[in-house]
Parts: structure tokens; C-alpha cells; sequence
């Protein structure tokens, strides 16, 4: 299984976070990307489309700057309330299925959680790790001599192909 967490691409600044009623969204739900962040998801976009497996789910969180981002693919995804930006680590693995799922996904999240899911995947257990703005970690899970194994395929920044 291939497991592909994206971090959304600069948005725009939020102030302290509201307390809502029910009826009344987030407003961090709401901040779009700016223009730099479209260019950064357009070019990572751009690079990862023709990489990505046929058998490909995207899943993104319901914040306007990921689904901004993962438009940059020009791809069907869902939204998914497990990928919001106070997901645990637990709510990812169980969006995607991970190890066990029959396709690859992409998940477009947010920090810490991606980051908190790259060092657990790594290294065995949750960590803070940062995952920068507009970047990608690909991780592949694989069977070798009985022994399940996380490979680390990739990690691209936007800086480094804009």
C-alpha cells in the first residue's frame, strides 16, 4: 500500500480561533490559500499527477485551504471530517486504511497531525515533526521475509520545484 500525506500549501493567516456555536462554522475551516500557496500546490500538483497509482483515493479535509490544494490535482477526492485540523494521528490511519487498505491514498491534512503520523510511521512511535507547508511524504508498506516493512519513497517541498 502507498500512503501519500500531502500538507496543505500556504494559507492565509487565522486569527486566535473562535469558539462557535453549532450552527456557525470554524472560521479556521474557512482561510484559502494565498497566491503563493496556489502556485506551490499547482507545481506539486503538476509533479505528482503522473506519478500517482491508477488505483488512487483521495481523501482531504474539509478546511478550504486543503481542498484548494488537492484541486491542484484536478482529481476527484472526498471530504473527510478525520483529516479536520484537530484529527488525531488514530483518525488518519483509520481514513486510510493504513496498512491494510487495497489501494493507495493521498491524504491532504494538516500540522501536527501529518507530521505526528510521518514520525510514527518512521520511527515507531508520535513524535512532532514538521511537515512543511505545501510539502509531501510518500511511504510505501511492504512484506519482506515475514516482516512488514514502511519504506520511505519521497519528500518534496514546493521550494524545491517552483
Amino acid at each position: 500500500m502507498d500512503l501519500i500525506l500531502w500538507r496543505h500549501a500556504e494559507a492565509e493567516e487565522g486569527g486566535e480561533r473562535e469558539k462557535s456555536g453549532p450552527s456557525r462554522e470554524d472560521p479556521d475551516l474557512s482561510r484559502p490559500l494565498t497566491k503563493r500557496g496556489q502556485k506551490q500546490a499547482k507545481h506539486l500538483g503538476d509533479w505528482l499527477r503522473p506519478r500517482l497509482p491508477p488505483d488512487l483515493h483521495i481523501l482531504v479535509s474539509p478546511a478550504l485551504r486543503t481542498r484548494q490544494t488537492a484541486d491542484a490535482l484536478g482529481l476527484p477526492y472526498e471530504t473527510s471530517r478525520r483529516l479536520a485540523p484537530d484529527a488525531r494521528v488514530a483518525d488518519l490511519l483509520a481514513a486510510a486504511r493504513w496498512p491494510d487498505a487495497s489501494q493507495a491514498v493521498l491524504l491532504v491534512g494538516h500540522q501536527p497531525t501529518l507530521g505526528r503520523l510521518a514520525a510514527l510511521l518512521l520511527s515507531g512511535q508520535e513524535a512532532n515533526w514538521t511537515i512543511k507547508k505545501g510539502a509531501l511524504w510518500w511511504f510505501s508498506n511492504r512484506v519482506r521475509a515475514g516482516e512488514t516493512q514502511t519504506v520511505l519513497r519521497t519528500v518534496l517541498a514546493p521550494d524545491f520545484i517552483i
